[in-house]
């Protein structure tokens, strides 16, 4: 099915109109239409290879919404007019102990992601939603609240999982102090989440002009820049803290807000190395983890969670043909606090 699409065509070059081809409907796959596709920094990354070399042309895109146009005959979760979402993962082994364990981001043989990765069914690589349509795995597409407005929970299938899941993971609840750092397309769903889920929640930011932001979404308190005050008022009072920045930031500070056995968890990728003193981290009994989005089942458990506290991402829609001013624009951190492509611009 010939599927108008952007591309990047190399590391260097502005997205570009595409034509590509979607495979025909099997007995599992279901047919997407798709109305928005969310704009995630890791398009970015990817399409310019700056994690590791690109195949080209590619489509990025893994913040996905849409309505059912058809579905396969073994497919029984989803029918034509439901509303759906795709996040980063098109497919995997669907064998392995981690896919039986839902935790289909860790597949034992390699998950597939939306864009980017070798296609087992249809050969070549992947390409992702800033296009029209897309053909997935039934066992990839989740339901969508019908509450929730297409172009604010499109970034939820990357932006919302990746946070609500270390929140689940570490306990943020009731009778808990969630940090979060920085407040962009990450900070925003975290501080938004946490606060949903009961916790308190305290926003280290180092944009004085979010600060009222930061307190809508839910915080209740938000320490700007480096304000030695701020750092004091919470020093060994937070239970979890998510550092959503994308770029290196020094941590040692935060070891010193951190409760004892308490963990900051990375969720923010910037390129390289991130190194801190170990004294901090270690006097203060702490621990760094990691976290990479969610399985299909924690997913659909957040779409869930979401529809039931009426959280969206707040976005900026735009019509696909200005895509690379809103790339130039995210880069300069001039978005709040994210693109959603409106995909009805491109047909």
């Amino acid at each position: 099915m010939a599927t108008a699409a952007y591309a990047g065509f190399d590391p260097t070059s502005a997205l570009k109109p595409h034509t590509i081809d979607r495979r025909d409907v099997g007995p599992r796959d279901v047919a997407i239409d798709i109305t928005h596709c969310g704009v995630c920094h890791s398009d970015i990354h990817w399409t310019r290879s700056e994690w590791f070399p690109s195949e080209y042309p590619l489509v990025p895109g893994h913040e996905i919404v849409g309505r059912v146009t058809a579905v396969g005959n073994a497919v029984t979760r989803h029918k034509v007019g439901d509303l759906v979402g795709v996040g980063c993962l098109v497919d995997s082994c669907e064998s392995c102990w981690c896919c039986g364990d839902g935790l289909e981001q860790f597949c034992l043989e390699g998950p597939t992601g939306t864009y980017g990765m070798p296609d087992k069914v249809s050969g070549g690589h992947t390409h992702g939603g800033y296009s029209t349509a897309i053909v997935v795995k039934d066992r990839f597409v989740c339901t969508i609240p019908d509450n929730l407005d297409p172009a604010g929970a499109a970034p939820l299938l990357c932006a919302g999982i990746t946070t609500y899941s270390p929140l689940r993971r570490f306990g943020a609840g009731p009778g808990t102090r969630v940090g979060v750092i920085g407040l962009g397309g990450l900070g925003h769903m975290a501080t938004k989440l946490a606060a949903a889920m009961g916790a308190e929640v305290v926003v280290f930011s180092h944009s004085p002009s979010k600060v009222d932001d930061a307190r809508r979404f839910g915080a209740s308190d938000v320490v700007v820049g480096n304000d030695e005050a701020g750092f004091s008022r919470h020093r060994r009072g937070v239970d979890l803290i998510l550092n959503t920045v994308g770029t290196q930031i020094p941590l040692e500070p935060y070891f010193e807000v951190l409760k004892p056995n308490s963990t900051m968890v990375q969720v923010g990728m910037p390129p390289g190395k991130i190194s801190f003193a170990m004294i901090p981290m270690v006097f203060s009994a702490s621990a760094v983890a990691g976290s990479a989005i969610g399985g299909l089942p924690e997913t659909q458990e957040m779409l869930d969670f979401c529809g039931e506290h009426n959280i969206t991402s707040n976005v900026e829609v735009i019509p696909m043909q200005e895509i690379n001013t809103a790339w130039e624009r995210m880069l300069k951190s001039d978005v709040r606090y994210r693109f959603s492509i409106e995909m009805e611009t491109l047909r």
